[in-house]
């Protein structure tokens, strides 16, 4: 079964990829050449650009040669950021100890806030440990405070840091906190799709810029999702052959093989 990739996704995870490298605005003409491979044609490229811009993620402006092109905003770029860390494996790293705890009290006259904030904390990672408590790895600190300033949500809510210090074993309760087999099929999903697009490029000698781009830009697309479900666990409170490793390493070694590959098709413009 074929993958479906939303062209507005597609678009963000190129800018994430390479066209945020660019020196200056991409060209709508640029953006219709470079989002053809992965199938998506003119006119939605087009109308995925107006909702980007309508979201204040994309900014018009002028390119050198005058042409009319998009940059990305200084929000896009922040959550770009935020979210290499988690995206690139050999960049973000895994579990570094410790919990950051999200707990909100919203007034029930405000309540459309609290569903923000559950489906944000949900969008983060968070796992729910209580009512109003939520729970991540300690690493997840610095983004969820963006997000929570971005969304003007600080006033409803508290951070802390801490340990789980009992009574439940911590890998009993992070199976509480997280729906792991949920999880597990997301990774297994990406595996059954990309790991024999891998396998394929690794019986390969020559790396072809144009599939390199495409078949890039489309694991990348699926791949950016998951640490965003997956908060990243240490291996000892997960299940024995968690599948997160391997697609972690998929990723990986296809960011390795096609990524530099993918930027020659980029520029040749």
């Amino acid at each position: 079964m074929s993958e479906q990739h939303a062209p507005r996704s597609l678009i963000v995870t190129f800018y994430g990829a390479y066209g945020r490298a660019a020196p200056g605005p991409v060209a709508v003409a640029e953006l219709v050449r470079l989002l053809a491979p992965v199938g998506v044609d003119a006119p939605s490229v087009r109308s995925s650009v107006s909702r980007l811009k309508r979201r204040g993620l994309l900014v018009p402006a002028r390119t050198s040669g005058g042409a009319a092109g998009y940059e990305l905003s200084a929000e896009a770029r922040q959550l770009l950021d935020d979210g290499d860390r988690r995206i690139y494996p050999a960049a973000g790293g895994r579990h570094g100890g410790g919990w950051v705890l999200a707990v909100f009290s919203v007034p029930e006259a405000e309540r459309n806030k609290r569903h923000v904030l559950r489906s944000r904390l949900a969008g983060l990672g968070f796992g729910t440990a209580a009512p109003g408590v939520w729970i991540a790895p300690a690493r997840l600190h610095d983004e969820t405070r963006h997000t929570l300033e971005r969304l003007g949500l600080t006033a409803y809510v508290d951070l802390f840091r801490g340990e789980h210090l009992g009574f439940t074993p911590t890998a009993e309760a992070v199976s509480r906190w997280w729906d792991l087999s949920a999880i597990a099929k997301q990774h297994e999903a990406f595996l059954d799709r990309h790991a024999p697009v891998l396998r394929a490029w690794h019986a390969r000698t020559d790396t072809p810029p144009h599939q390199a781009y495409r078949d890039y830009l489309l694991a990348l697309d699926t791949w950016r999702h998951l640490p965003y479900v997956d908060p990243g666990l240490p291996p000892d409170l997960l299940p024995s052959n968690w599948p997160g490793t391997r697609s972690a390493e998929v990723f990986q070694g296809l960011h390795d093989r096609l990524h530099g590959a993918g930027s020659e098709f980029v520029l040749r413009g």
